[in-house]
């Protein structure tokens, strides 16, 4: 949900030319609950005269990895975007918004293989369980 998110910004930001805030209640129009309570809140909290977005992002980013369990490293990566998000020109955020998407998708990849490793062996122990039950019976 982040990266599809994540591309919604970069579209925003590099070819619509709008504002963080906008942008990000663009993405909040344009993607599925839970993520898009998630922008939507974070852009009803930056005000005008407000310097720096980080505290806003960093503080509504850990009540939602909070509420759906992201992973620390995920937690981490969108950490560090946040930092960056409206200090640089638009082809550097460009390029952080790539970057962090890179990163999200890299630990997707790890958290599949675990997922895979994991799974192989719960069905090789359900198996092995099966059998010393069918042996117990006979």
């Amino acid at each position: 949900m982040f990266k599809h998110a994540l591309q919604i910004l970069e579209a925003e930001i590099v070819y619509s030319q709008v504002t963080v805030k906008e942008a990000l209640f663009h993405i909040a129009r344009q993607t599925e609950p839970p993520i898009n309570r998630l922008f939507e809140r974070i852009a009803d909290d930056i005000q005008p005269d407000q310097e720096e977005l980080f505290p806003i992002w960093k503080t509504h980013l850990i009540e939602f990895a909070r509420a759906q369990s992201l992973t620390e490293q995920d937690v981490e990566v969108l950490k560090q975007f946040g930092r960056t998000l409206g200090q640089h020109d638009i082809i550097q955020q460009q390029k952080y918004i790539r970057l962090t998407i890179q990163h999200l998708e890299r630990n997707l990849d790890e958290a599949n293989q675990l997922k895979q490793r994991y799974g192989n062996m719960s069905r090789s122990i359900g198996f092995l369980v099966g059998v010393f039950i069918v042996l117990l019976l006979l």
